[in-house]
C-alpha cells in the first residue's frame, strides 16, 4: 500500500474563531464541500462519518476524531474501507483574517494500480480541496451565517 499527501490552503477575511465554528459544524459541510455530507462529534475520540458521491452513487468515509484544539486544529483517522489515513484542518489567525489548511494523507489501495489512478485522482481532490476551503471562507464570512 501506498500513502500520498494532498493539501490545500486559503487565506481567508474572516476571523478563525468563525471559520472553525463552521468547519467543525459537521451538518454544515453540504453547503460548502462539494458532494458531501457529514455528521459526527466534537472531542478527542468522538467519530465522524461523511458520505461522498452524487445520489446514491458515493461512499462512506468514517472517521475518528484523534486531535481537538477548539478554534485551531481538529485531526481525524480515516477508519472506513474505502479510505484510510488521516487528515487535518488547521485555522491560524493572520492579519485581517485567517489561514485554513486541509491535509490529507490516505493509503492507496490496490497497489501499483492505485498508485497510478492517483496520478488522476490527485489533482481533482486537490481542486475539490480548494474549491471546498474558499466556499468554507465565504459561509463563515456572512453575517450571521
Amino acid at each position: 500500500m501506498s500513502r500520498v499527501a494532498v493539501h490545500a490552503e486559503v487565506v481567508s477575511g474572516a476571523p478563525a474563531k468563525r471559520v472553525f465554528e463552521v468547519l467543525t459544524d459537521w451538518p454544515r459541510h453540504a453547503e460548502w464541500m462539494p458532494f458531501t455530507r457529514a455528521e459526527g462529534g466534537h472531542e478527542v475520540g468522538a467519530t465522524l462519518e461523511g458520505w461522498t458521491g452524487i445520489g446514491p452513487v458515493g461512499f462512506t468515509d468514517t472517521m475518528v476524531i484523534t486531535e481537538w484544539i477548539p478554534g485551531q486544529r481538529v485531526t481525524v483517522e480515516h477508519t472506513g474501507k474505502l479510505v484510510r489515513g488521516d487528515a487535518w484542518f488547521e485555522v491560524t489567525p493572520v492579519a485581517d483574517g485567517c489561514k485554513i489548511l486541509w491535509v490529507e494523507r490516505v493509503d492507496l489501495p490496490l497497489g501499483v494500480l492505485g498508485r497510478v489512478g492517483w496520478l488522476v485522482a490527485g489533482p481533482v481532490v486537490r481542486f475539490f480541496m480548494g474549491l471546498g476551503l474558499r466556499r468554507l471562507s465565504e459561509v463563515a464570512g456572512r453575517t450571521g451565517a
